[in-house]
């Protein structure tokens, strides 16, 4: 199937999920000084940018160099989002599911990598550019805007908790961990079935 700007958009959209993804942002954000919040999301925006763009780029020749498949990629990235998805539902109330001292900055992990930048991101952007690499123009401009619709809904996820309140996000919490659990398991047996079925 060939891909447009707006269909390629609609895409990555999709693929990063940003209004998903807000039960996860709420919480990591809320670890953050208030001051360092906007700063933080911008950084963190840019670093999956960046990653994502890298993979673009070079992605099939470091998979090609590291003798590693995007199976491998599929399975490893569901291992991580798992071990999130478990943290999320069995956290009690005040405790960081995602490793990071109270009142720590992330950076990087979990918001740059694997919640923004993640397995199944890497993969679309590695496919659309060595599928119409002719339209890679097209491609960095609709994972720019991609991206920028991400770091809006990422600067508003403190306003957002103000307006559901705690006990709502606590709730959206537990359910995102549920069905990432779901999701994660999910790319786990395709990476599997992908191994096994399709060979090395």
């Amino acid at each position: 199937m060939d891909h447009t700007f707006l269909s390629a958009l609609i895409l990555l959209l999709l693929v990063l999920d940003p209004l998903g993804s807000l039960p996860i942002f709420i919480p990591i954000m809320r670890e953050v000084p208030k001051p360092r919040r906007v700063r933080v999301a911008l950084r963190e925006v840019g670093l999956a940018f960046i990653v994502l763009m890298a993979f673009m780029f070079f992605g099939e020749s470091f998979l090609r160099v590291m003798h590693l498949s995007e199976r491998s990629l599929e399975v490893a990235g569901g291992v991580i989002l798992l071990m999130v998805a478990i943290r999320m539902i069995f956290s009690s109330q005040g405790e960081s599911v995602y490793g990071t001292a109270p009142g720590r900055e992330p950076f990087i992990f979990p918001l740059a990598v694997p919640l923004l930048a993640g397995p199944s991101a890497m993969a679309t952007v590695l496919l659309l550019a060595s599928r119409q690499p002719e339209k890679i123009w097209e491609w960095i401009g609709a994972l720019a805007v991609a991206m920028v619709v991400c770091g809006v809904l990422l600067l508003s996820a403190e306003r957002i908790r103000r307006w559901v309140g705690d006990s709502v996000v606590s709730a959206l919490e537990k359910l995102m961990g549920l069905v990432l659990t779901a999701i994660a398991v999910e790319m786990i047996l395709a990476g599997l079935k992908r191994y096994f079925v399709g060979g090395l």
